[in-house]
């Protein structure tokens, strides 16, 4: 493994590297857009090929299965036959997929047109990083390089509501899955070009076996995950997320017997590793909560249209673009651990401003300061990931940190959004003379208690209304004060975790034992 030291300076990327970064931000930005487009196009789509509740849940969540799913090994697997090489069939294999999305002639079409564009999606990601850690040897250049990365991205989820409203202004609900044809043929001419290969030398056979379990282990969990966050508890996703945990566990065991392991479970080994994959994955669990409760704020108690609401939630996306910016330049005068330390800090001011939301001006305020505070670490963190992983594991460490982030997006939904829901079940005061069906639905949710009031008499109506939307708010209060107080604690541990092991330029002090890549377990062990 590669030797974290100030034994000399790492060299220095040219004008060939950045120009690759370029390129390397192109399917960075299409995922990006693609994501944020396919919502707006979603009510065409449905009425032209006549998709029903459940199919339209599938063409929106069969591509994050598939993306979760495949994380794990398309990681390993660019490690395994090089991550330029699988970063090109990835790219050939999204843009074939994209056209037959786009000339899709039924629900089944289009859901398996997903899950195929999920799974060469889960190419694209941990390649790209990987190919970064390769073409960026300087740490403050890295930080530089997976900076721009994260702008590019946080750029197309800014862009992406304006441009898939042009493009389905004027074109039919396919062109929003067309758009990516072009960024990728660009990819694949100048990829070969501009792209080093890298690939561990010394890397094994694919274990199928393992490859399966990963698969029987996260897609259940992440189902699972998200049907108690859509419909609450009940026996079918409980049983999943047991059933996903059940075979975590045989995965594990035989990770730890294999001597060429899908995943090499020894990362976890360097703490730097372990705590900058956790501040990823608490900050999507917090942020997907609090960005669930945000926007049902918006448009049940500030009763805006999903157009408006959109528009109040784009300064966010401005704000992680301008911290993501912001980061390397602070980590130049930082140590990284202070930086990261101090975005959490001010993600946690943000959403103690949110405990005192009671009108849109102070939820987008606190909003800002949550999403530029909790974007502050991202490209530091997935720097220091990348480099206390060997070279050679890059593409699993990005793929760790991909699927992190799915998992806390799936847990953040699924957690937050149910205590935001007791809250508000505890804290709703019903007005008297209302029907024993009515009360029920309105319990069910804001939501539903905004729909159940267009049906009542104009005063009880509004009463009911007043009722359920306090009783929102207060659950809003709840989950913002939860998450500061998980953003405050992770805070320090950043802190105290990450302190002295990075200098102030992102490199291992002197005095500090090398990070080396630990001897290979036998076969049988664990």
């Amino acid at each position: 493994m590669e030797t974290i030291s100030a034994s000399g300076p790492a060299p220095r990327a040219g004008r060939r590297e950045w120009i690759g970064l370029a390129v390397l931000a192109l399917p960075t930005l299409l995922l990006s857009l693609d994501i944020s487009v396919l919502y707006l196009a979603l009510p065409h789509l449905s009425a032209d090929l006549g998709a029903d509740g459940t199919e339209q849940l599938w063409i929106l969540d069969v591509y994050s299965f598939a993306l979760a799913g495949f994380l794990v090994t398309m990681g390993t697997l660019g490690d395994r036959i090089g991550r330029r090489r699988l970063l090109l069939a990835g790219a050939a294999g999204f843009g074939l997929a994209s056209v037959l999305a786009a000339y899709s002639t039924s629900p089944a079409m289009l859901i398996a047109a997903r899950a195929l564009l999920g799974v060469a999606g889960a190419t694209l990601m941990p390649s790209t990083m990987a190919l970064i850690r390769t073409m960026f040897h300087d740490p403050r250049q890295m930080g530089q390089a997976v900076g721009v990365w994260f702008s590019c991205f946080l750029g197309g989820m800014t862009l992406g509501p304006l441009v898939g409203g042009l493009l389905l202004e004027h074109f039919w609900w396919g062109s929003a899955f067309l758009l990516g044809v072009p960024f990728m043929v660009v990819l694949l001419v100048a990829g070969p070009i501009l792209l080093p290969e890298h690939r561990d030398p010394a890397a094994g056979r694919l274990d199928l076996a393992s490859v399966a379990l990963s698969l029987g282990a996260i897609l259940p969990v992440v189902y699972g995950l998200k049907e108690l966050a859509r419909n609450g508890v009940h026996a079918v996703p409980v049983l999943a997320v047991v059933a996903g945990a059940a075979v975590a566990v045989v995965f594990v065991r035989r990770q730890r017997r294999l001597t060429s392991p899908l995943l090499d479970l020894r990362l976890f080994r360097n703490p730097v590793f372990t705590m900058a994959l956790a501040v990823g994955l608490i900050g999507g669990i917090v942020m997907a909560g609090i960005s669930l409760m945000s926007t049902l704020y918006l448009q049940t108690v500030a009763g805006l249209s999903p157009m408006g609401a959109g528009l109040w939630l784009a300064p966010q996306n401005v704000a992680m673009v301008a911290a993501t910016v912001v980061a390397p330049v602070l980590a130049r005068r930082l140590p990284p651990a202070y930086v990261i330390a101090l975005g959490l800090a001010i993600a946690a001011v943000g959403l103690l401003v949110h405990t005192q939301v009671a009108g849109v001006g102070l939820l987008v305020i606190g909003l800002v300061l949550a999403s530029f505070g909790v974007a502050l670490p991202m490209s530091l963190t997935m720097s220091l990931l990348l480099r206390s992983a060997p070279p050679e594991r890059a593409g699993s460490a990005a793929s760790l940190s991909e699927t992190g982030g799915e998992f806390g997006v799936a847990v953040g939904v699924a957690a937050m959004g149910s205590l935001g829901a007791l809250v508000y079940r505890t804290h709703l005061a019903l007005p008297a003379g209302l029907p024993a069906r009515t009360a029920e639905a309105v319990k069910g949710g804001v939501a539903a208690a905004v729909a159940s009031a267009r049906e009542l008499p104009a005063a009880l109506g509004a009463d009911v209304l007043d009722a359920a939307r306090a009783a929102f708010t207060s659950g809003l209060h709840v989950v913002a004060a939860v998450g500061a107080l998980i953003f405050m604690g992770t805070a320090v541990l950043a802190a105290v975790v990450l302190r002295g092991r990075t200098g102030d330029d992102g490199t291992a002090p002197a005095a500090q034992a090398p990070i080396q890549d630990p001897a290979p377990e036998p076969a049988g062990v664990g």
